[in-house]
């Protein structure tokens, strides 16, 4: 029952987020500067975090924390990435209305089921995570391993609905003008929907390289938050 309240309030929090987000603009432009809502956004979870992590500290049963930095520094590409995310959807309400931010949202289930499949940017990552095991072959070998576990085999439903998903995506954004000339195929600007990509490809890396950090050990879930948050 527990998991289905979470789910119920992480699903009201994401649609809610591009209406408001929409509301505090005024004439199409924001009259404050919007980085800091991240920051803010990250200083709560942050703070949030702590507090159980410090609650698990005083317990009976200490929680696990790995605090070597060759470890907590790989927390370091997912921070830059939600930070890099964060501040694009913004910069993405400023020309979709929320419901075409809503529906371009969907994006990241596509880019997240090819990069489950795609070994070039785990290799990527790995290129990005591992630099000072460069000249530690058997770290680096293991390194390379590691992210590649992550390429994950799909079935046929699930490629046909990634595709699906896709077409209807691209197909709810054409514009239809009856009879009158379009002076655009689409209904919004091109802008926009390259911005909506850049925000689901983002999300999508940083969603798959930050389970790879969280499921190659196990520590505290609030001590990893707490990296990652940092």
């Amino acid at each position: 029952m527990q998991w289905y309240l979470v789910a119920a309030l992480l699903t009201i929090l994401t649609s809610s987020q591009g209406i408001l987000t929409t509301l505090s603009q005024s004439n199409g432009k924001y009259n404050y500067d919007y980085a800091t809502i991240p920051f803010l956004a990250e200083l709560f979870k942050l703070s949030v975090s702590g507090f159980f992590l410090w609650k698990e500290c005083h317990s009976s049963s200490p929680p696990r924390m790995t605090k070597e930095w060759r470890s907590v520094r790989l927390y370091v590409v997912p921070s830059v990435i939600y930070l890099i995310h964060n501040n694009v959807q913004f910069a993405t309400l400023t020309y979709v209305d929320p419901s075409t931010y809503q529906i371009m949202g969907n994006l990241k289930i596509v880019t997240t089921g090819i990069l489950f499949r795609c070994a070039i940017f785990t290799l990527c990552l790995c290129v990005l995570t591992c630099s000072e095991f460069c000249c530690q072959e058997t770290s680096s070998v293991s390194m390379i391993m590691n992210v590649l576990v992550l390429k994950r085999k799909l079935s046929n439903i699930q490629w046909m609905a990634i595709v699906l998903l896709a077409v209807g995506t691209t197909t709810s954004q054409v514009k239809g003008c009856g009879d009158s000339p379009c002076d655009s195929l689409f209904s919004a600007p091109l802008e926009g929907y390259l911005l909506g990509i850049l925000s689901a490809c983002l999300s999508a890396l940083a969603g798959v390289y930050t389970e790879y950090l969280m499921k190659k050990n196990n520590d505290s879930l609030y001590w990893q938050n707490v990296q990652l948050y940092t």
